[in-house]
This record gives structure tokens, C-alpha cells and sequence, in this order.
């Protein structure tokens, strides 16, 4: 999924470009997915805030009732945003990954105790 999420950065900073049409229409297409695998992520993980702020994401690039703004230059700073966004979460999700491959190295190993030994009752003589 990190790929994914910055394959979606990469097409927010390629629509700065003038471009046609049929690549818009495709750029809301990716981002949509994005948000909605994202959205449905922080909910599972009772991250509200960046679930919230998905949604907003969701509801301006969505390509089925799509919102027009008219003026390129409303849409370079939202692009960049939105960019931003999928990048800073593609890295901080390769962070906690890491963080969570090596808790769970720290508890795979079994630990022993000298207190859980059984003691032998007979006594060599």
C-alpha cells in the first residue's frame, strides 16, 4: 500500500502540469481510492482527525459527483496538499511498521525464568 499512496503523491504533483482532461479524471479516481483506503485505516485504528480529514479529500476528488472550481490556480495549492498528505502518510506508515516488526521480534522469544524451574523433591544422596 505505501507504493500506492505514493504513486497518488506523485499524480497530485503531476496535475500541477496543464494537462488534459482524461488525466484529472483519472487523478480523482486514484486519490478517491487513496482516501478510502486511508479513511477506512484511522477509523480501524480510532484515528478520527486524519480519518476526518480524508473524507474532505474524498468529497473534493470524488469523479462520481465531481466538484469544479473553476480556476486552476484554487486547484495547484489543493493538489500539493493533498500530495503532501499521501507522502508524510506513506513514510509514517514504513516507520511504524518497522517499529511494530521489531516489538514483535522482542515477543516472539520465549522467556524463561529461573523461578519457573521445578525443583526435584528427592535429594541424591
Amino acid at each position: 500500500m505505501k507504493q500506492f499512496f505514493t504513486i497518488c503523491s506523485i499524480a497530485c504533483f503531476i496535475s500541477i502540469l496543464k494537462l488534459p482532461i482524461e488525466y484529472y479524471t483519472f487523478l480523482r479516481a486514484i486519490v478517491t481510492l487513496g482516501a478510502i483506503v486511508l479513511i477506512y485505516n484511522f477509523y480501524k485504528q480510532k484515528t478520527y482527525l486524519l480519518a476526518v480529514v480524508f473524507i474532505i479529500v474524498l468529497v473534493l476528488f470524488n469523479p462520481i459527483i465531481p466538484i469544479y472550481l473553476q480556476r486552476k490556480s484554487v486547484w495547484i495549492p489543493l493538489d500539493v496538499i493533498v500530495g503532501i498528505l499521501f507522502l508524510t502518510i506513506s513514510f509514517l506508515k514504513k516507520k511504524e511498521l518497522k517499529k511494530e516488526e521489531q516489538h514483535q521480534d522482542v515477543l516472539s522469544a520465549p522467556k524463561t525464568y529461573s523461578r519457573d524451574r521445578i525443583a526435584s523433591t528427592k535429594r541424591k544422596i
